[in-house]
């Protein structure tokens, strides 16, 4: 396993805080006008992109 930088670290961490799903109360509350999170990816199939 290669070491990871602490900038890379801190950005992974970035990235998965903002692929978390879209909270429930959020969706009742904005009457589903939020359905749900835009930057969520399907990380099979799609690559994260993360600038070195």
């Amino acid at each position: 396993m290669s070491k990871k930088s602490l900038t890379k670290k801190m950005r992974l961490a970035k990235m998965r805080k903002r692929n978390r799903r879209m909270p429930v109360l959020a969706t009742v509350r904005t009457h589903r006008k939020l359905g749900y999170n835009k930057l969520q990816r399907d990380w099979r199939r799609r690559k994260l992109r993360i600038k070195e």
